[in-house]
């Protein structure tokens, strides 16, 4: 957990000095008190005490009392100073730090676990760190000022506190191997209640339509009963403190009494005020010691959470990054708008077989070059590559004749317009999803926006919204339709004006009309650009300048499509079962 405490700023570790120097303050005047209350004993049962002196003790035990308070709060306001800075800073580094984690990264979290470590784990932190900072500073300080000043007052009384102390440190030791392993098991449980949550709202659709809710009930109710459990045992372990301090609280004033009772008795007559005096500040005093230990007792059980979520904070924090920045901001001149692949393949992290094998091919400038091939052989992960949301195990990848690895991630970046599978829609308007990102040149005018609407077949209905393109999409695009997120998708990366466009499996969402005239709109805007294609059907590849065939992650077939079907039988297939004979010698 300290870690993290990395994290904290200069003006942080100002905040500590004065939390400190406010908590010894408190802490003085508290432990002050009692001496002010030991004198008003002996001037109370003394037939020489005086009003005026007893009022003038009891004012300063009221000055030492508004003293602790206002120095109490002080202390509390710079901690929850501290707390909202750390918070704030530890939550704005590891957001920073899932954005720059590589996909195989992110899936090896898992969303669910990564949004809990952003929020739950961090918060858990946040509240140790405004209690504890005080308990820590706070205990020790108030144990040790208290032990000093009854140091030497009476060995029978010593004896009573240590026995509580130690009554204390054994039960929280107790407690503490109870309850430390079940909070891995509660943050691994919210882990996965989370994951439950977010893939049911995620299919909802699905779960209505195939009557799953009780289905779906159910796997939540068994993840919700095991955290339920786990909880409710820590909770009841916990519970037990409680009584027991104040078991150990009473128990020790009335111990205290009870001896000082027989030590009193047996006291000269002129010895006995001065031992009561000094028995009423005794047990004051080891009511702060054992207080101490007590808050020592709680923080040390609190502290193993917060322990488990910083652990799960460092482990994103401490995740390597894989896909590393490199240097070069421009590629060749000389190749502008080339892709090349050379004899590349690639597995993911930790997989035995490879996905691609020994994939080779060029796509020059203003070509259209379109990929197909079975599900699973590995088309989208190919066009993956050229952005680099993962690195080829073996070969090269290159844009404008440089390997990708060696770009800026931002250069690169600015040289692609991306479309995925699964068109993202932002909150916000339909405007800023357009217009989203920084693609290194002048942000797009309002006319580059209309055109790339135009050009993605958007222009209609957007301009029919209540607000045109000022109009208000929820997150996921829930207020539209898919093929109209699609298109807002194409739009955004023709809004870029890049080099090269990916398209992966963009088309599979629209009509057969609305996807020829969009193939058409794009092909004479992006003529001076390359294309690379992923795609299903026949039908929206036919055209492309050169066409790859993948089957289990090899490329058996490449050339244009009247080549492929003579000398391809994959692709043959696959064309025969989607179009008839005239439509593909069309």
């Amino acid at each position: 957990m300290f870690k993290l405490f990395r994290n904290l700023t200069k003006r942080d570790y100002g905040y500590i000095g004065l939390i400190f120097a406010f908590i010894t303050m408190q802490v003085g005047l508290e432990l002050k008190m009692p001496d002010y209350m030991s004198e008003i004993t002996v001037l109370v049962q003394s037939a020489s005490g005086e009003m005026a002196e007893i009022l003038r003790n009891g004012g300063f035990m009221l000055l030492c009392a508004l003293g602790a308070l206002l120095a109490n709060t002080a202390s509390g306001y710079f901690i929850s100073l501290l707390s909202a800075d750390f918070s704030l800073n530890t939550r704005k580094k590891l957001f920073d730090k899932i954005e720059r984690l590589d996909m195989g990264s992110i899936k090896s979290f898992s969303t669910g676990s990564l949004i809990t470590r952003s929020t739950n784990d961090i918060t858990q932190v946040e509240s140790f760190l405004t209690m504890g900072v005080r308990m820590l500073v706070r205990a020790p300080l108030t144990a040790t000022w208290a032990i000093i000043k009854i140091a030497n007052k009476s060995w029978q009384w010593s004896s009573i506190t240590a026995v509580a102390v130690v009554i204390i440190v054994a039960a929280n030791i107790v407690i503490m191997r109870l309850v430390i392993p079940r909070f891995k098991i509660i943050q691994k449980l919210t882990d996965e209640l989370n994951g439950v949550t977010r893939e049911n709202l995620t299919g909802i659709r699905v779960v209505h339509a195939f009557n799953a809710e009780q289905y779906q009930e159910k796997k939540f109710a068994r993840t919700n009963q095991r955290l339920t459990s786990t909880q409710i045992f820590v909770q009841s372990v916990f519970s037990v403190m409680s009584p027991l301090m104040y078991l150990v609280m009473y128990g020790v004033t009335l111990a205290i009494y009870f001896v000082g009772a027989f030590i009193i008795n047996a006291a000269e007559m002129g010895d006995k005020l001065v031992i009561f005096g000094d028995m009423v500040v005794f047990s004051t005093y080891a009511m702060h010691v054992i207080m101490s230990f007590l808050t020592l007792s709680i923080v040390f059980m609190v502290m193993p959470r917060a322990q488990v979520s910083a652990g799960r904070i460092n482990e994103v924090m401490n995740e390597k990054i894989h896909i590393t920045d490199g240097t070069r901001a421009e590629g060749e001149p000389a190749q502008e708008g080339t892709v090349e692949f050379r004899k590349v393949s690639f597995r993911y992290p930790g997989a035995e077989e490879y996905l691609l094998q020994d994939i080779s091919f060029v796509a020059k400038k203003g070509e259209t070059v379109a990929f197909v091939g079975l599900t699973g052989s590995g088309k989208s992960t190919l066009v993956n590559l050229v952005s680099r949301f993962y690195d080829a195990t073996a070969g090269e990848v290159l844009v404008d004749g440089v390997n990708v690895r060696d770009y800026q991630l931002s250069a690169l970046n600015n040289k692609v317009g991306y479309v995925p599978q699964r068109a993202v829609i932002f909150d916000g308007s339909v405007k800023m999803n357009i217009r989203f990102g920084d693609n290194g040149k002048a942000k797009s005018s309002d006319e580059d926006i209309r055109q790339a609407a135009r050009v993605a077949q958007a222009k209609h209905f957007v301009e029919k919204m209540p607000k045109g393109y000022q109009t208000h999409l929820a997150q996921n695009g829930t207020n539209i339709s898919g093929g109209q997120k699609q298109r807002l998708s194409i739009a955004r990366a023709v809004a870029r004006r890049p080099e090269i466009y990916i398209f992966d499996d963009t088309f599979s969402a629209l009509d057969y009309k609305t996807d020829a005239r969009l193939r058409k709109a794009l092909k004479k805007y992006t003529e001076n650009a390359t294309s690379l294609i992923v795609a299903q059907r026949i039908g929206t590849i036919m055209h492309a300048d050169k066409i790859l065939v993948l089957d289990k992650g090899r490329c058996v077939g490449a050339g244009t499509h009247q080549d492929l079907l003579k000398n391809c039988p994959a692709y043959r297939d696959i064309a025969y079962s989607q179009l008839s004979e005239e439509e593909l010698h069309a």
